[in-house]
Formats: C-alpha cells, structure tokens, sequence
C-alpha cells in the first residue's frame, strides 16, 4: 500500500512505498547480485521443489512465470562456508559465491 506525504502545504505530495518507511531492507542486500531465477519444472511441487529454466533477470523470471501456468519461480543464492579466526577463535561465516 502506497502512502502520501506532504511536508509543507506548499510542498508537492511524495509518493512513497509503504514497505520503505524506515524499515531496512534484508539482511545481505548484496547477495542479490549472486542469486539465480529459476521457473519450476513442470510437475514440481512445494513440497519437492524441482529448477527448470533460468532467467537471466529476477523481472525475466516474473514475467516468464506469470505467462506460464504454474507461475512459481525459485530464487537461489549460493554462499561458501568459511572458517574466520577472531581472538583465536574460529567462527564459521558465510560469504556469497560469484555467478
């Protein structure tokens, strides 16, 4: 749900999404540019989810999913599970992996 503010009555009012108000965005923003887009293979389901074709584009893969019956895509995001030493402890992190 989009809002509108004004701060000002001479001010023009600003569209701004509900979901930007101050709130921050996912932890990781950027891991976007590692993830994959996938369309479900035909026959799979939720339960045992199957990749089919990749879209280049996460919007390529809204439209290609909105103009197929099913209509489900799979966002997949790789990382490597890595050992960083800090104060002589080892704590296991992960970093993302290049496409």
């Amino acid at each position: 749900m989009d809002t509108v503010e004004s701060k000002s009555p001479g001010d023009k009012p600003q569209l701004i999404s509900a979901g930007s108000r101050g709130k921050r965005g996912r932890k990781g923003r950027g891991s976007e540019e590692t993830s994959r887009y996938f369309l479900a293979k035909e026959g799979s389901s939720f339960q045992k989810p199957e990749l089919g074709e990749e879209a280049q584009t996460e919007n390529e893969a809204l439209i290609k999913a909105f103009q197929t019956k099913g209509g489900v895509i799979y966002v997949v995001t790789a990382f490597c599970a890595e050992a960083d030493i800090q104060g002589g402890n080892p704590v296991l992190v992960k970093r993302p992996l290049a496409k």
